[in-house]
């Protein structure tokens, strides 16, 4: 038996490290931490989820694109992996320097305001921004991350003019919302859950095809509803360097399905806002070759990129 075999069916024989390119409290953060519960009972070694902020991903997407691809560093990036290369500004081109393991969730988006605010649709922020050109700020988790996209393709196709303020991760745009520095947010469920709950936030908005299921959001019409013609839904999943051999990769792959399809995790979703929605290895590759079409065709229509350029000079 050769070594290669030996270290395969020994794999894994310590802990997995797993590199969350965001804040603690984001999106997939939470995917994360809530995978890491039953790690150990299905690979049999447990996760470590490991925060590396700033870049808007691309520091902590550059730490898992130049690991070591021995199936001990992977990550969990949600289309920030498709979406930095086509601004031009990354060490590494994500989409080849990594490798999809198994998509996660859906992530929808939906548009927060403060309760207090005078706004109850989303037509009232509008007309309220039309009449105060550039006094509107959002907040988002990064320069050219998912959330600022789709607060970029909100504000063109409301024919607003409102000013992007970027954070480190969802968790602070939304403190920036709280403490009232940001008007609007383009945020997740997942993460404004409990302030909907409170009434301290409220929801205008939802940019996806179909009004969503998840409680306390179902009542919230889509964007579409509104007259506003902004739809994309966002997925989360794991992903590794690229070269992870074949049987660690499978034994990997094998077990984060088992993760994802627990009830308790499924359910623990579901509880903060996310809908699990696995696809395996190849599945996911495909979903990452539509959404750089996709992509690509919407950061030519926002111009992003040229805003991108602007705020880094």
């Amino acid at each position: 038996m050769s070594t290669g075999s030996v270290t395969s069916a020994k794999y894994p024989t310590k802990p997995i490290t797993v590199i969350v390119p965001f804040a603690a409290g984001g999106s997939a953060d939470l995917m994360a931490r809530a995978l890491e519960k039953s790690s150990k009972k299905y690979l049999g070694q447990p996760l470590v989820i490991t925060n590396v902020t700033g870049g808007a991903g691309t520091l902590g997407m550059n730490e898992i694109a130049g690991a070591k691809p021995d199936g001990y560093t992977i990550g969990a990036i949600g289309a920030n992996v498709i979406l930095q290369p086509l601004y031009g500004e990354t060490r590494y081109h994500y989409p080849t320097a990594m490798e999809p393991l198994v998509q996660v969730v859906s992530s929808p988006s939906v548009v927060a305001v403060l309760a207090d605010k005078p706004w109850n649709n989303i037509n009232d922020l509008v007309d309220y921004a039309k009449n105060r050109p550039g006094e509107i700020k959002f907040g988002h988790a990064g320069l050219g991350t998912t959330a600022h996209v789709v607060g970029e393709m909100f504000a063109k196709e409301a024919g607003i003019k409102v000013v992007q303020v970027p954070f480190k991760g969802d968790s602070e745009a939304l403190t920036a919302l709280l403490g009232g520095h940001v008007q609007f947010i383009p945020g997740t469920p997942s993460s404004l859950k409990e302030h909907v709950k409170s009434g301290k936030v409220k929801i205008l908005g939802v940019a996806e095809e179909n009004r969503l299921t998840i409680p306390g959001f179902e009542n919230v019409p889509t964007l579409k509803e509104q007259g506003i013609n902004v739809a994309f839904n966002f997925w989360i999943g794991v992903v590794g360097p690229k070269g992870i051999p074949a049987e660690e990769r499978a034994k990997l792959t094998a077990g984060l399905k088992e993760m994802i399809n627990d009830p308790e995790f499924k359910q623990s979703m579901l509880d903060i806002g996310m809908s699990v929605e696995y696809l395996g290895p190849n599945e996911f590759s495909d979903c990452w070759a539509e959404n750089n079409v996709k992509l690509t065709k919407i950061i030519k229509e926002t111009g992003i990129a040229d805003i991108i350029k602007a705020q880094k000079k």
